[in-house]
């Protein structure tokens, strides 16, 4: 240990890795514990190992992509006598790990010089798009900010019964309209509302779509359109929330999102319901897009801003290294 690290300070964070590693057990269970019983106590480096270390990052849901680039990063290392044995070739996929991770990991910042900060969360159908934006907004609050939510999922009333649900349980103001309401005028009222309230921080839910709808997403073209037009720097965060148990699928959401409406910021959400963990692996690896947050939970605290080495750190059950 550092001397330079208090022993509370030590303490306090191999606690917080412990309860984010329960959080995250069937990936942790699938990827660290396999890798783990894969690799601590082997004694050769051969090609069946490293056909069953790439089964493990497959199962995990990396991905071809990145399983590709750490496999062959490890075999060149192997090569050059870089790792003598199995229990080296363990630290060095969690530091390859944290190479792809650290880039992403990129938290939201709301800048003093921004009033209102925009923010629209967009998504697919059950993805947990609108308690995230409840989570968020009670996150937000406790910085300090004055936040304001704007009920744009007008598709069902239960999305906003939904969130002025959580505008309740937040103090925070909901600007909504009837159920069948355009959203892209709703998104007009709640930018002239957030404006006139001095509000911090507007975040706009929408309707929930399947990124293959084209009318559907061009709707969301609309809806960033009439914000851009009301302030041209806006909207200053396009929030996509994934749900991390669709594995590969999460790619395809992103990459038409992406291309659709141009997403700055990535939640990956239901980290503590499935093993596919891995898919923020092959999310870094493919897209140059930052990780916001991960939700490991139902309760507020539960979206966390994500942070590399503190996510591996809890797979791997490494929390002293």
């Amino acid at each position: 240990m550092s001397e330079s690290t208090p022993v509370s300070d030590k303490a306090e964070k191999n606690g917080l890795f412990s309860r984010l590693g329960q959080k995250l057990g069937a990936t942790r269970q699938s990827l660290g514990s396999g890798l783990g019983n894969l690799l601590l106590g082997r004694k050769q480096l051969d090609q069946d190992l490293l056909d069953e270390l790439e089964d493990i990052l497959l199962t995990a849901d990396m991905g071809i992509n990145a399983t590709e680039h750490i496999i062959d990063h490890i075999t060149r290392k192997i090569a050059r006598k870089e790792l003598a044995d199995p229990e080296a070739v363990y630290q060095a996929i969690q530091l390859e790990l944290s190479e792809i991770l650290l880039p992403r990991q990129q938290p939201l910042t709301v800048p003093d010089e921004i009033r209102p900060y925009i923010i629209m969360m967009v998504g697919v159908n059950g993805v947990g798009k609108t308690t995230t934006i409840g989570k968020l907004a009670h996150r937000l609050k406790d910085q300090g900010l004055k936040v304001m939510l704007a009920a744009g999922d007008t598709f069902r009333a239960a999305a906003v019964e939904q969130l002025q649900q959580w505008g309740d349980r937040n103090n925070v103001p909901v600007i909504a309209q009837s159920t069948g309401a355009d959203a892209a005028s709703v998104a007009h009222d709640a930018v002239e509302s957030a404006r006139a309230r001095a509000a911090d921080v507007l975040i706009i839910d929408t309707a929930g779509r399947q990124h293959t709808h084209t009318d559907l997403m061009q709707e969301l073209q609309k809806i960033k359109r009439v914000i851009n037009n009301l302030d041209d720097t806006a909207p200053h965060e396009i929030m996509l929330t994934l749900d991390a148990g669709t594995g590969q699928n999460a790619l395809s959401q992103l990459e038409h999102f992406n291309k659709v409406v141009g997403v700055t910021g990535i939640n990956l959400t239901k980290l503590d319901g499935t093993a596919k963990g891995g898919i923020i692996v092959a999310i870094a690896r493919k897209f140059d897009i930052p990780v916001r947050f991960i939700g490991v939970g139902e309760a507020k605290e539960d979206l966390r801003p994500f942070q590399a080495d503190e996510f591996i750190h809890a797979l791997f059950d490494t929390p002293g290294s």
